[in-house]
């Protein structure tokens, strides 16, 4: 599993356990392991710039994602070798947002960039909130990842 952190943002970030998460999620829910995941963190401007050329909505935002290669399951396929690789695609985050987002929520910064990794890990699987059965499901297994996180994070 191939996890590619890029911290554009200018703001101080504990980017390997970052790393950690994603690899975390992914693993849960049973991507095969020749998947690729890229993990950005861009600045305000960035990430308005992004915000408004794809979602036309004014303003930045926390987190985008940003789907690439079709994700197929191999994991009933014998030779790994005859695998190739999956782009899964790109997470965005926003690191200034999420600080102002976990001030209002009285969590730490760290604790909001992990809930937005892992919601837009889920973005990428094809999970979405557009009517309520989905955000119920999206919602209720983004509060599993993150526990079963809390456990298994190494400290």
């Amino acid at each position: 599993m191939s996890v590619d952190i890029q911290n554009e943002s200018g703001v101080a970030v504990d980017e390997r356990t970052l790393e950690r998460l994603a690899r975390h999620v992914l693993e849960e829910m049973g991507v095969h392991p020749l998947v690729e995941l890229s993990v950005r963190l861009v600045d305000v401007p960035a990430m308005t710039a992004l915000h408004e050329h794809f979602m036309n909505e004014p303003g930045p935002t926390d987190v985008l994602a940003f789907p690439m290669d079709e994700l197929h399951d191999h994991r009933d396929e014998h030779d790994d070798a005859d695998v190739p690789p999956t782009l899964l695609g790109d997470v965005v985050l926003c690191p200034t947002v999420a600080e102002h987002q976990a001030a209002n929520a009285g969590h730490s910064t760290e604790a909001e960039l992990h809930l937005l990794c892992t919601h837009g890990v889920l973005h990428l699987l094809g999970y979405d909130h557009g009517d309520q059965a989905e955000e119920r499901e999206m919602f209720t297994l983004q509060g599993k990842l993150l526990e079963s996180w809390a456990v298994a994070r190494p400290r």
